[in-house]
């Protein structure tokens, strides 16, 4: 009988045509997402609104998997396209005042640097914590000071695959009376969270990298008690309580994270989502561990084997308190963009960032894959 990972890798069409190794970019779709997306596309064609009510019952059982997921409440969970949205939506709620600090890191992701240098203008001062690759907690609380309102850092690096140690993040932050916002794209649907133990202010994560979702569906986290601190923004009809009593418009916001929601969503695209993270859940992911991530490692680690005896030279942190499902790694005297692209048209499928080589597995993937890899690397570079 298949393994349960040859099992999921069966549900991966991808695998009939490439060796897909870039997770951290863009997901293929498992095929349980896939189905569930057509099949909403014959129901919008055959019945459209006639089987509306099914498909926000839909909607909200996606809610209630990603609340699983990380052991948070429904009530705690808003679903919005992107990482940048959500974001956005701390930032511009939040009651600042002229003369506050934000702390960032230098190489944080885009998402997690425009909405608050957007903030300059309201009186906010931006502090970039220089950094190429290891996350110096010590120099990032070297940067608060009495002024400082928010810390806000990716949870995996995504040109370093460097982890952040959240508890002590979180820990550290709240000791001193500042919220923790956490950029999440990159460890959320492998890497175990429980917001129970680990209470975390925000979170934000699209779900089209490691949740295995379609882009534009994705969520937001905001702690019960953090909720009212934010002045609702992006808000519409589906933000008040009675939000079905559309000539009412005189209402208290809804009493939950769904207050961000506003109008319409990508209804296709949140059931697909539903979808992944209902597989990602049936695999072992979850709040209290993750048997997703554990075999993410076993590849992560033989592929650092394997690129080694190659001649390469790993650069993620292998500690395993740093570990993350990235690993960046170089060959020296060789052109890693050349090498992403000519792996391309042999149809295996990596990144370059920061000048390096990244491969980001998941669980599906095995040694052939990695094998496959090193050896495409090899014929390019000569060896």
């Amino acid at each position: 009988m298949p393994s349960v990972w040859e099992q999921f890798r069966q549900k991966m069409p991808i695998c009939e045509n490439y060796v897909y190794l870039d997770h951290a970019a863009i997901s293929p779709l498992p095929a349980p997402v896939t189905e569930a997306i057509q099949q909403w596309l014959v129901e919008a064609g055959e019945r459209a609104g006639t089987i509306w009510g099914q498909w926000v019952r839909r909607v909200e059982k996606t809610r209630n998997l990603l609340a699983q997921l990380i052991g948070a409440s429904a009530a705690e969970i808003a679903l919005l396209p992107n990482t940048s949205v959500g974001i956005g939506m701390i930032a511009e709620g939040l009651p600042w005042k002229t003369g506050d600090s934000v702390v960032l890191l230098s190489n944080e992701f885009p998402s997690n640097q425009y909405p608050w240098w957007n903030l300059q203008s309201r009186g906010v001062e931006i502090r970039s914590v220089p950094t190429d690759f290891a996350v110096d907690l010590d120099a990032v609380f070297s940067a608060c000071d009495e002024t400082t309102r928010v810390i806000s850092l990716s949870w995996v690096g995504y040109a370093s695959g460097w982890r952040v140690d959240i508890e002590q993040l979180v820990r550290r932050a709240h000791d001193s009376g500042i919220a923790v916002v956490l950029d999440a794209i990159q460890g959320l649907g492998v890497i175990p969270i429980d917001v129970n133990k680990v209470p975390i202010d925000f979170m934000a994560a699209g779900g089209h990298k490691w949740l295995m979702g379609p882009e534009s569906a994705g969520m937001l986290y905001i702690r019960k008690d953090r909720l009212d601190t934010l002045r609702p923004t992006g808000v519409g009809w589906k933000s008040v309580k009675k939000k079905y009593d559309y000539a009412n418009i005189d209402q208290d916001w809804i009493a939950s994270a769904a207050r961000f929601e506003g109008g319409t969503q990508n209804i296709s695209g949140l059931i697909g989502l539903g979808a992944s993270v209902a597989t990602l859940l049936e695999l072992g992911a979850g709040p209290d561990g993750s048997d997703v991530f554990d075999r993410i490692l076993e590849v992560a680690d033989y592929a650092c084997e394997r690129i080694e005896s190659a001649g390469g030279t790993v650069i993620s942190d292998l500690a395993a308190e740093h570990r993350s499902s990235i690993i960046s790694f170089e060959f020296p005297n060789s052109d890693s963009p050349n090498i992403q692209k000519q792996l391309f048209k042999a149809n295996v499928v990596i990144s370059q960032r920061a000048g390096r080589l990244r491969i980001s597995p998941h669980a599906y993937n095995n040694q052939d894959d990695i094998d496959r890899m090193v050896h495409e690397i090899c014929r390019v570079i000569g060896s």
